[in-house]
């Protein structure tokens, strides 16, 4: 007992000592010094000459597509900041000097913004990325033909275990970046957890004393988060102009954001993202309740971001995650068309188990109806009602079987084809429905934007997360609890913290490179970009630099993608496509000379965007057909024809071009929209096969071999698999 009282008094010694070293070291994170200058103007109308040396119809002599990506945070954003810590994996601070200097020379760019969770940018931090983004943009050259241009923006980073509080998260984007013409305040979502170290005082001093050399970045750790506990949050009812600058903003639903947007009066773009990604999304999450004029803003929420490094949330499937009884209750559905709901797969788990441990078959069958309940009650925490569950263990549950590049635990109703089907009856207006235009971007938390160039680097390039170090990986990630044949109940999912909603250990097979936003733009100042944005000339990207154009044939004129139109006859449309540049090893000779060795190395390990002369083949050109409600109750899924029509390619160069109609549109009556994909020929991609199924003759999947973040799967094991890169234009709304 003296040991005992000693080890005690001793520990609590050291957390007293780490306690006061910790809150007088460690300096706040800068925004860092931009090191790059502007990029050779040859370089860059090299860009232009290059496209037009296509076959695809470019009308007017400054006509253009650009490629960038409006979603990309630096570690002033909390989970970034937590996810860079060396001891767990991470490559340490990524401020935003660094994303200027990779989006301008390893990604080679034409625009992108910057989006960290408003929930961290305290007023010192936003003032300093306002400052970094100015630098940015002054260092790429202004006038009529910048090397790039850099936005100005924040995430909205709300998150709700109840669904029908649950709405997701925003980048709110603004075209300006000029003290006078931006808030003066990002404003967040009520998140009050991510003003909290997930890291003791007591761990962050051990961690400093294992990882000496990194010693000042651990006396840090405190720091960023006691500045934002710091922060006095504003008061609620306030018009924003009226509140002070050094408070933090807080928007309980969209409603509040899109009020206080208005009182501020600047132009803006709100684009949802991850919306099916179902980490962070509740089962039986879906758009309906944002389909009106109060959680809707249809004048700035005009974009939707279909890809990124979470996945792909395009796709509607008719099944679901839990489903609800004739009472109202939530419980867990069968199997079906492939897919595997992981509450399902907790019964079985509990049932091998139990069977293992040769209980009697009764009470096996008991305790798997339990297990399967109790996941679903559980939410987004229900692997945790699994004691000593391993990422193995869940096989391929939550994944849509035949969906590209899926997100885990995928959410069909909030993908953005359900989104495009549904209707709101309900508005004073008559019928309300979205319009959505269609970007990727890539979600990238270490100030990486537009990582999709090359398909390597999956530590570096994805927001792979884990440590090499085994005895750490498993105080951190793993779950050491007994593998009992029973499940426990976790209750009500909202007593169950921010952290360990997230089955981050899993995820890791799912990250992806990311995607990008391509638009099609008179010119490449900033003015011409945004009204590219706002007409909604965009398509998407998986991140390859595939050329897409997408019109409405109109007599003599072109409606473009984004467009709404309507008419009388038959639709006519044109397609063209061409492949990705294949890209050199390497990077450019201009970017050695910018950076030099040594920053490239840090920045993107010596691999640039490096585009050879040679094109990757488009394979097909698909067709997707959506007729939106037309009245309360029609079924969506027959609503969305996915694939309507395909187009086989023939191999060429210069690319895909092909014409079709619709000759059933007048006789449906009804608004159609349309929208093509662009599939490219089969490569190789990063966790394209998420946990690397084995299936049986019957075609279940019956064993995993996950890709880890941590020291189980080597850092050199890219995790590669074949599938198609694709581009995925803006739809085309034709009402009759």
């Amino acid at each position: 007992m003296p040991g005992a009282t000693r080890r005690a008094q001793l520990f609590t010694l050291v957390a007293l000592v780490a306690s006061v070293i910790l809150s007088g070291c460690g300096k706040p994170e800068g925004r860092g010094d931009i090191k790059g200058p502007a990029v050779p103007a040859a370089v860059v109308e090299q860009k232009q000459v290059r496209q037009r040396s296509t076959a695809l119809p470019l009308p007017a002599d400054e006509s253009q597509i650009l490629f960038g990506d409006l979603h990309v945070h630096t570690t002033f954003s909390p989970d970034a900041f937590i996810m860079s810590v060396p001891l767990t994996g991470g490559t340490g601070l990524h401020p935003p000097s660094q994303a200027c200097d990779f989006a301008r020379y390893c990604s080679s760019l034409d625009f992108w913004s910057i989006n960290d969770h408003a929930e961290g940018l305290t007023p010192r931090r936003w003032d300093e990325t306002k400052k970094s983004v100015r630098e940015c943009n002054a260092i790429s050259g202004g006038g009529g033909n910048p090397d790039m241009v850099t936005f100005l923006g924040w995430e909205w980073s709300q998150v709700n275990t109840d669904p029908s509080k649950h709405y997701g998260h925003k980048n709110v984007i603004f075209p300006d970046t000029e003290e006078a013409e931006v808030p003066a305040r990002a404003i967040a979502s009520p998140r009050e957890l991510l003003a909290k170290s997930p890291i003791s005082r007591a761990r962050q001093m051990m961690m400093s004393l294992i990882d000496f050399e990194s010693r000042e970045f651990y006396w840090g750790i405190q720091g960023y988060y006691d500045e934002v506990a710091d922060t006095p949050v504003c008061d609620s009812g306030v018009d924003t102009r009226q509140l002070p600058v050094n408070c933090r903003e807080v928007a309980q639903d969209p409603r509040e954001l899109f009020a206080k947007l208005d009182q501020w009066g600047y132009d803006s773009i709100v684009i949802p993202h991850g919306n099916s990604w179902g980490m962070n999304t509740p089962a039986t999450t879906s758009f309906d309740k944002q389909l009106n004029l109060t959680q809707h803003d249809p004048d700035r929420q005009i974009l939707f971001e279909v890809y990124s490094g979470h996945g792909n949330s395009e796709e509607y499937r008719d099944w679901r995650a839990s489903v609800k009884d004739e009472t109202g209750q939530l419980s867990c559905p069968e199997p079906s068309d492939g897919y595997l709901p992981c509450c399902w797969r907790a019964g079985q788990i509990i049932k091998e188990r139990c069977d293992a441990a040769g209980l009697d078959a009764s009470q096996c069958e008991l305790r798997e109806s339990e297990a399967r309940q109790n996941f679903v009650d559980a939410g987004n925490s229900g692997h945790l009602t699994i004691p000593g569950q391993q990422v193995g263990d869940w096989l391929n549950c939550g994944v849509c079987p035949d969906c590209f590049n899926p997100p885990m635990d995928h959410r069909p109703a909030a993908s953005a084809q359900y989104a495009m089907a549904i209707t709101n009856f309900d508005s004073k207006e008559g019928p309300l429905r979205f319009r959505f235009g269609l970007i990727g971007s890539s979600d990238n938390h270490r100030g990486q934007a537009g990582t999709g160039y090359k398909q390597m680097y999956r530590k570096k390039m994805t927001e792979t997360f884990g440590s090499d170090n085994e005895r750490i990986a498993k105080i951190s990630g793993m779950d050491s609890r007994e593998p009992v044949p029973r499940s426990v109940s976790l209750g009500d999912a909202k007593d169950v913290g921010l952290v360990n909603l997230r089955n981050m250990e899993r995820q890791n097979s799912f990250w992806l490179t990311g995607g990008l936003v391509a638009v099609h733009s008179n010119g490449r100042e900033r003015e011409a970009i945004w009204e590219g944005l706002k007409s909604r000339e965009v398509y998407a990207t998986s991140g390859d630099r595939i050329l897409l154009h997408f019109d409405l044939l109109a007599g003599d004129k072109k409606v473009p993608m984004g467009s709404e139109t309507s008419s009388a006859t038959a639709p006519r449309f044109q397609v063209g496509a061409v492949g990705a540049f294949k890209q050199l090893p390497g990077c450019p000779d201009y970017a050695w000379q910018a950076l030099g060795e040594e920053r490239l190395d840090m920045l993107c390990s010596g691999q640039c965007y490096n585009p050879g002369d040679e094109r990757y083949l488009i394979d097909r050109i698909e067709v997707v057909r959506i007729r939106p409600q037309q009245s309360p109750g029609e079924n969506v899924a027959d609503l969305i024809e996915d694939p309507w029509r395909s187009f086989k390619c023939e191999p060429d160069q210069a690319g895909c071009q092909v014409e079709f109609e619709d000759p059933e549109f007048v006789k449906g009556e009804r608004e159609t929209i349309y929208y093509v994909r662009a599939i490219q020929e089969q490569t190789q991609m990063i966790n394209a096969d998420n946990v690397r199924c084995e299936y049986d003759e019957s075609g279940q999947c019956v064993d995993v071999d996950p890709c880890y973040g941590d020291y189980r799967t080597p850092e050199s094991e890219d995790c590669l698999a074949p599938t198609n890169q694709r581009a995925w234009s803006s739809p085309i709304f034709v009402a009759f």
